[in-house]
């Protein structure tokens, strides 16, 4: 079994350490030296190539990661046209999607059945590579895997500067729903969905805890020992906060997560975020 990562940060080089550890050949695609010298270090085989540029070249592999991004314009995933143009087909590819496809659901709670309205270009993009990827896997024999995750922390991904700054959070009243998910616990997540004997074809992927953003800036003050933010009404909250900060409270979801927990066999290591949060910080200081 051979395993390749494409965009082998964070989450990608978790997943690579799981599959060396299981004795399983890894290759990461990254696009800066650091990161290369990073996997080298790790004991990845490391493939530095930009994927914004022509003139790919991805190795045959058995299991798939796509954990990169796509662009950060546009409502298309032009990044990901030319991965699948240079891609060898593997048995299995996991793509790491985001919970945004859905848009607001007015807190409901939200399965993988549920229609995709994506309210933003951010999320729009993610549509459109879901969509891709489905009818390329389809032409091929491919077993495709979406993971729809939501916000993610973990060391590293706090809000230290934000909580230092001061800056304001939607009172706990008008706080609108949404989910997180542990950087670590993800990444286990994903791994499991490529070596799993049989998988579904999409899964929520989260703690299991839904609660609010500004739980969630309070809990990592608390644990931080900073002040706590200031509270405002969510009206002022849209106004104040910037374009992109207002398109994640104007939705509201809460992820339905049964399908990963019993079709998957999978349970998170941090199902709530005092203790991802403290797990976060020791490993921070550690």
């Amino acid at each position: 079994m051979s395993v390749l990562v494409i965009g082998c940060g964070d989450t990608g080089l978790r997943v690579a350490r799981m599959a060396l550890d299981a004795g399983v050949r890894c290759s990461g695609l990254v696009r800066q030296a650091a990161s290369v010298a990073r996997l080298r270090f790790e004991g990845v085989e490391a493939l530095q190539q930009d994927l914004d540029s022509d003139g790919l070249s991805l190795p045959v592999a058995d299991q798939v990661l796509i954990a990169a991004p796509p662009p950060k314009q546009g409502t298309q995933d032009t990044r990901l046209v030319r991965v699948l143009s240079a891609l060898p087909p593997p048995r299995r590819l996991v793509y790491i999607s985001t919970s945004g496809v859905y848009g607001d659901c007015g807190g409901a709670w939200v399965d993988e059945h549920a229609t995709l309205r994506p309210l933003t270009p951010r999320a729009q993009r993610r549509v459109d590579a879901e969509s891709r990827l489905s009818d390329w896997a389809q032409d091929r024999g491919v077993e495709l895997v979406r993971l729809r995750a939501p916000g993610i922390y973990g060391p590293g991904r706090l809000p230290i500067q934000r909580l230092q700054r001061g800056l304001p959070v939607i009172r706990p009243a008008e706080a609108p729903w949404s989910n997180r998910i542990h950087v670590e616990d993800l990444a286990r997540v994903a791994w499991t969905a490529m070596t799993a004997a049989a998988v579904e074809s999409v899964y929520n992927v989260s703690d299991g805890t839904p609660t609010s953003m500004t739980d969630y800036f309070l809990r990592c003050a608390r644990h931080l020992g900073l002040p706590e933010p200031p509270q405002i009404p969510l009206a002022e909250a849209e106004q104040r906060l910037g374009a992109q900060a207002a398109s994640f409270v104007r939705e509201s979801r809460r992820l339905d997560i049964r399908r990963m927990r019993e079709g998957l066999g999978f349970e998170p290591k941090y199902p709530d975020l005092d203790a991802g949060i403290g797990a976060s910080i020791a490993a921070q200081q550690g």
